[in-house]
């Protein structure tokens, strides 16, 4: 199951727009690109394996296997108010201005019920993330 990620950067952030068979599912939220560095930048380009993850601090998010130089990175809500990226792709339903978005939770919500609604068993899920850069 093939999920892709277009991303813009911009100094402050990045911004995305997910996409499962054609068909947009929510915004995108992470660090601005500055190469690969852990803990400051978003992640490369490239195609990563997911997979479903469960946790008390955050319940059910998606976990990126096998980034280059990181570990870790999780697509999962940030809380309302929250600017706090770390190396996090944050689904957002609105974006509000550079880095800032709303409805994070509904949109995650939106993302885990496509997967079960299209995911054969045991299919594999990946996210394949291509950038272009701004400008500003």
């Amino acid at each position: 199951m093939d999920f892709y990620l277009h991303r813009t950067h911009y100094k402050m952030a990045s911004h995305g727009a997910l996409f499962h068979k054609g068909q947009f599912l929510c915004f995108c939220l992470e660090l601005p690109w500055l190469p690969n560095d852990s803990g400051n930048s978003c992640i490369p380009d490239g195609t990563y394996e997911m997979e479903t993850f469960y946790s008390p601090e955050y319940r059910h998010h998606l976990l990126l296997k096998n980034v280059y130089g990181r570990k870790g990175i999780l697509i999962r809500p940030l809380t309302e108010g929250s600017e706090d990226l770390g190396g996090v792709i944050a689904p957002m339903s609105q974006l509000t201005g550079l880095g800032k978005g709303l409805g994070s939770q509904n949109a995650l919500n939106r993302v885990l019920l496509r997967i079960e609604a299209f995911r054969e068993a045991h299919e594999a899920l990946f996210l394949t993330i291509c950038s272009e850069f701004s400008g500003r």
